[in-house]
């Protein structure tokens, strides 16, 4: 095996080659700076694997399926929660505001497979139950139509767990198609896409690194479909990535404004 070369049923020291491949990637659509830094981070969570002795194989698959995108994700969301910002400080969300819920143009959000999976699985047993779309037509249907709770608080995607608003009224009047300051992205769910798109890149030729909708995902599971069935009429096409790491970058993130 050559440095540059990744063996996916290789040892743990095929993990060089893949550090390799994430050296060269490309996160098309983050800009240079999200790019470098989620390279970075991904090349940090690698060297972790690489000292653990943890296999090639185990760890493309985790980088296939979102696993490694949302850890890093999760992980600078976390450090800056530790200290946050004022913006953060300043939210005013709270449970049953929900305004941020109505998915307007139906999509919902990017999602990786292991959300949509664990999304999947925590709504299934809700199939056929009142849902977010009774409270509104475009609202996620993991939402109590009552409450306006998510159903399935624990389970939600990194795209939920990154939104804010420093005002609750601005949430509402984008939910009717305005365009209100004062809501959207902290800055680590670029971190968590440009992470998702380095490591499509870097797999590229060895193993399909999909992103899947959440709305369809959601909508699947409360009519009672089969993970399977709604993974496969949710997955994107493979631009999708790429327009919402150029969306993200081109909208910034609330933290860092």
């Amino acid at each position: 095996m050559t440095a540059g070369s990744f063996e996916p049923g290789g040892t743990g020291r095929a993990l060089a080659g893949l550090r390799a491949r994430v050296r060269r990637a490309r996160a098309k659509g983050a800009g240079k700076a999200a790019t470098e830094r989620a390279r970075r981070l991904l090349d940090a969570y690698l060297a972790t694997a690489e000292r653990h002795g943890r296999a090639a194989r185990e760890v493309a698959a985790g980088m296939a399926r979102g696993e490694v995108a949302l850890a890093i994700g999760t992980a600078t969301r976390d450090a800056l929660m530790s200290d946050p910002p004022v913006v953060v400080r300043r939210a005013a969300c709270a449970e049953g505001c929900a305004f941020c819920c109505i998915l307007r143009g139906g999509d919902g959000g990017t999602i990786t497979e292991t959300e949509a999976t664990r999304l999947h699985d925590a709504l299934a047993p809700l199939a056929g139950q009142p849902d977010g779309r009774d409270w509104h037509p475009d609202a996620c249907p993991a939402l109590d139509p009552v409450t306006r709770a998510c159903r399935v608080y624990d389970a939600r995607p990194m795209i939920c767990r990154s939104f804010l608003s420093t005002d609750a009224a601005a949430c509402e009047t984008n939910a009717t198609g305005g365009a209100a300051a004062g809501a959207g992205l902290i800055g680590s769910h670029l971190d968590y896409l440009a992470a998702h798109a380095l490591a499509r890149d870097a797999l590229r030729g060895t193993a399909r690194v999909p992103t899947y909708s959440l709305a369809r995902i959601a909508a699947g599971a409360v009519a009672g479909e089969t993970a399977d069935a709604s993974l496969d009429a949710a997955r994107h096409a493979t631009g999708t990535l790429d327009d919402t790491c150029r969306n993200a970058a081109r909208a910034g993130q609330i933290t860092n404004s």
